[in-house]
Formats: structure tokens, C-alpha cells, sequence
């Protein structure tokens, strides 16, 4: 009978321990589940994470990511720290990426190196408000508006940031479609987001195709080998889709690796968001920075965009500057729903994603420089 008794008072416990931090955060990921559900904003993204703040905050339900022998704390241990998730999607991510466009017209290429400006211009100001040296970079890698990039920079360099980084990085890399446009139109006239540019679709060889990604993981492993895990992940998904011979392997990595991967990874970093360690200055300051940092890469895309312009004399768009960030492939849709506002003839994602692509690879080498810098200042990663 005492046993039993004691079983029963043991019901509803969980609303004596709860919060008023727990609470704040159980409504964020409910309000991040009205976005993914009720407004179709990344629902792949967003459903993941919102349910994992609302499990983690749960007071004795032991589903926190930092909750020790939680199933949830097993996945995010094993799956996060050893960065295997972020690896993962990024062959997930290489069997998606179509190059053809980038290698038809390479000076799009361009588009996607601008579309890291931010980066750096983020890690300054990190610095300046007293960041130490390894959480700077891991929140400047935000503006790589890349998930997976981030979280492989934080996870070795900032764990303590780490599910703020990630959740910024996502947020905003889901927010692209709200974020940008505003951008977009205030930095061109109607006339400049009307011009036509031919709809592309020019040819690009099977050979070609299939030597990129090989040539592409060689050169720039060998410029900046730090990222290394994530360009040969990249390049390994993308030349399976492309040697034509393995069907059966880019179907299980383009649906089956990424699909698991992105629910499991959103599940651990939602539940990684604790109200007593989340709601404080230091995270407000970091999706702050990792606004500007996104901000800033459109602001800079767009800028070279209308430099090309003039070089090229009216000939290229300057929307496409808006597609450099690795927002795949959230960026380059903007860039055609904006150009078709402007003038409905036109027929720009062919190009705009070839950008896109240049900016998948700008994220990943933007990281490496970063991650070398740290390795030259004498700063190892966490455990190292």
C-alpha cells in the first residue's frame, strides 16, 4: 500500500518543478511548430527542433540533450560531439546539389565567395564584444547560414554555444524567404530585379559531371584541409549521383541518410535548448551576431551583384548576388520568385542555383580558413 501510495504522489510532479524558463522555452517550441506546421516554413527543419524544446524542457522526463543516459543525451553524444550527423548530411546533401549550372556559367562561382563576407566581418565584432576566440568563430560560421557547418564549428570549438549556434543557424537558414526579400528590393530597382537573362540550361558533359566533384574535393582538401569531413563528404555524395551507377545509393542518401539525419539532428539540438541556460545575454548576443552575419552576406552578394552588372553592361542580374549564401536551395528560390515579381518572363533559378551551389562550397571553405586560423594561433579543439 505504501508503495503505492507513493506511486501516486509521484503523479504530477512535473508541474511542481516547472519553470518559468522551461515555460518560456516550452512556448518558443511550440511557436517554432506553428512556423513549420501552420506557415510551412521548413517544416523538416522546424517540426524536429520545436518538438525538442518542448521534450527537453519537460521537468524529470530526462529528454534534455544534456540529461545524462536520456535516450536523447545517447543521440546527441554520439551523434553531434562526434560531428558524425553533420557528416552525414552532407552526403545527403552532395547526392541533391546539381553542379551543372555552376559549371556551365563559373563566374557565378563568384556570387557564392562574396556570399561569406559576413563571416568575417561577424568574428570582428564577436571579438570586440569580448567573445573568446573559439566561440567567435563558431558564431561567425552562422552567417555561413549552413546548419551542419555550424555545428561541426561549434561542436569542436564552443559546446556551450552549441545549441544556440545551431539553432540560429537554422532558424535563420529557414527564415531565408522572410529575411532576404526586404534586402533584395531595397538594394535594386524594379528595373535592375527585371532583367532577363537567358533561361541557361546549356549543356554540360556526363564526364565533366562526374570529374568535378572528384577534382573539386582534391584541390580544395589540399587548400584547406580542415574541413575536410565535410568538402569529402559533399563531394562523395555528389559523385554518386553523378557516375550514374549506384541508383540505389544516392536513393539512400539523398532520402533515407538525410531525412533520418535531419529529424534525429533537429530532435537533439530542440532539446538542447534549456530555459536555464538559453535565456541569457550571451545567446541573445549570438542570434544577434548571427543575424547580422546573414544580413551581411546578402548585403555583400547583392553589392557584387550589381558591380557585375555594370561590367557585364546590364547583362546579368543582380539578384543572383543574393543566392551566394549556402541556403540550399532557399536562397535561389527567392532569387526567382523576386525576378518573376519584377518582370514575369523571367527565368532565373537555373542561374541562381548554380550560385547557390558556389555558396555550398563558399560555406564549407569559409569554415576551413577559419578552422586553419584557429590551428595557426596555437587553438586546438575542445579535448584536443
Amino acid at each position: 500500500m505504501d508503495v503505492f501510495i507513493d506511486a501516486l504522489n509521484s503523479l504530477g510532479q512535473g508541474f511542481l518543478n516547472l519553470t518559468w524558463q522551461s515555460g518560456i522555452m516550452i512556448s518558443i517550441g511550440c511557436l517554432l511548430l506553428y512556423l513549420g506546421i501552420g506557415r510551412k516554413i521548413e517544416p523538416l527543419l522546424l517540426i524536429p527542433i520545436g518538438f525538442g524544446v518542448v521534450l527537453g524542457n519537460l521537468p524529470l522526463a530526462n529528454l534534455a540533450a544534456q540529461d545524462e543516459g536520456g535516450v536523447i543525451n545517447l543521440l546527441y553524444n554520439t551523434g553531434i560531439l562526434t560531428e558524425i550527423f553533420p557528416v552525414l548530411l552532407f552526403v545527403g546533401l552532395g547526392a541533391m546539389i546539381d553542379f551543372g549550372p555552376l559549371l556551365a556559367n563559373p563566374i557565378v562561382l563568384i556570387f557564392g565567395a562574396a556570399g561569406q563576407f559576413g563571416i568575417f566581418i561577424t568574428l570582428l565584432l564577436a571579438l570586440g564584444l569580448g567573445f573568446a576566440k573559439q566561440e567567435a568563430v563558431s558564431i561567425a560560421v552562422i552567417g555561413a547560414c549552413d546548419g551542419p557547418t555550424a555545428i561541426y564549428v561549434a561542436s569542436k570549438f564552443a559546446r556551450d554555444l552549441l545549441p544556440a549556434v545551431s539553432i540560429a543557424a537554422y532558424s535563420y537558414m529557414a527564415l531565408v524567404p522572410i529575411i532576404q526579400p526586404p534586402i533584395m528590393r531595397a538594394m535594386t530597382t524594379k528595373k535592375e530585379r527585371a532583367i532577363l537573362m537567358p533561361p541557361g540550361e546549356k549543356h554540360v558533359s556526363q564526364r565533366v559531371k562526374i570529374l568535378f566533384p572528384i577534382i573539386a574535393g582534391i584541390l580544395t582538401i589540399l587548400i584547406a584541409p580542415m574541413g575536410a569531413p565535410l568538402m569529402g563528404m559533399l563531394m562523395l555524395g555528389n559523385l554518386l549521383k553523378e557516375s550514374g551507377v549506384v541508383s540505389r545509393l544516392v536513393d539512400v542518401s539523398e532520402n533515407t541518410i538525410a531525412n533520418t539525419v535531419t529529424l534525429l539532428l533537429g530532435l537533439c539540438i530542440g532539446a538542447s535548448m534549456l530555459g536555464g541556460n538559453f535565456l541569457k545575454w550571451d545567446t541573445i548576443l549570438v542570434f544577434l551576431l548571427g543575424f547580422i552575419a546573414i544580413f551581411m552576406d546578402t548585403v555583400t552578394g547583392m553589392l557584387l551583384g550589381k558591380l557585375i552588372k555594370v561590367i557585364s553592361k546590364g547583362k546579368i542580374n543582380p539578384l543572383l548576388g543574393a543566392a551566394g549564401t549556402s541556403a540550399f536551395p532557399m536562397s535561389a528560390r527567392v532569387v526567382q520568385k523576386e525576378g518573376q515579381k519584377a518582370n514575369p518572363r523571367s527565368f532565373l533559378l537555373w542561374h541562381a542555383i548554380g550560385a547557390n551551389a558556389g555558396g555550398q562550397i563558399g560555406s564549407v571553405m569559409a569554415a576551413s580558413v577559419m578552422l586553419a586560423v584557429m590551428s595557426g594561433l596555437g587553438i586546438g579543439p575542445l579535448g584536443g
